[in-house]
């Protein structure tokens, strides 16, 4: 397994598949919503790419949104699941992160992942809201409470 970087435009057409596989195909989020202005490789989002045996697997990005660290569009190809490749995905952009000098993270879970997330340290810190039809909560994760 290889969890890397995103760095070429090749790559983050592989990481666009996933997403379009996952989300628009399996979760019918609307095409037009699932990509946005962070969707390029200019450094305003830093997005990663997970590859198993040579094939692609699953994919995720972090942005920096008023010093937070937003974890968003993690997901896995449906024959990937249950490998634990959510928990690196999760992990690399928490490194990611970290390696910028960010204190803390959140994310907008699907509300079937809650526990998943709550078991990388992550604490529920909203009620339910829909997103995209689907509902989320807001997680958060802060760096510091970990380094006590």
């Amino acid at each position: 397994m290889e969890v890397k970087q995103i760095l070429t435009n090749e790559d983050l057409e592989k990481a666009f598949y996933i997403r379009k596989e996952v989300f628009v195909k399996e979760q019918n989020v609307p095409l037009e919503d699932e990509f946005d202005q962070y969707d390029h490789l200019n450094g305003e989002c830093d997005h990663i790419l997970v590859v198993v045996d040579e094939a692609i697997a699953g994919t995720g990005r972090i942005r920096v949104v008023d010093g937070v660290g937003k974890l968003e569009r993690i997901c896995i190809l449906p024959s990937y699941r249950k490998l634990g490749l959510g928990k690196v995905i999760v992990e690399k952009l928490e490194q990611l992160a970290i390696e910028k000098g960010i204190e803390k993270v959140k994310l907008h879970g699907q509300t079937h992942a809650e526990m998943f997330y709550k078991r990388l340290g992550y604490k529920t810190a909203s009620e339910v809201f829909m997103e995209d039809g689907i509902p989320h909560i807001l997680m958060i994760k802060e760096f510091s409470e970990i380094r006590k």
